[in-house]
């Protein structure tokens, strides 16, 4: 299993705007391409303004063909002019890619 831990630096009064678009398209979206988001955080300080979540995904061939027909995907496409039509809700995103150990078992 593959792990991206994404993080989002949000612009200065846009985070319940992207909230808003992940709870109500973009995590229905990212299952009906098969991506599995497994949590969501708000960094603890709020002036960082960061958002970060974790999606699984079977291996990176996977993450990058979901990624693509996600970002293909009309509704989307749709969901995002009409959420950024006062401006881009992201200023910076990254992606950190994760596997599981072998000496730690979380039971």
């Amino acid at each position: 299993m593959l792990y991206e831990l994404r993080v989002y630096d949000i612009h200065p009064g846009k985070m319940k705007v992207i909230q808003d678009r992940f709870r109500d398209h973009v995590i229905s979206l990212f299952m009906k391409h098969d991506m599995k988001v497994t949590q969501f955080w708000e960094d603890f300080d709020e002036a960082n303004n960061r958002l970060y979540y974790v999606v699984e995904h079977a291996n990176m061939e996977m993450r990058n063909l979901n990624y693509e027909r996600f970002r293909n995907d009309p509704e989307w496409i749709e969901t995002k002019r009409i959420t950024e039509l006062d401006g881009p809700l992201v200023n910076k995103q990254e992606s950190i890619f994760m596997k599981n150990t072998t000496f730690f078992e979380n039971k």
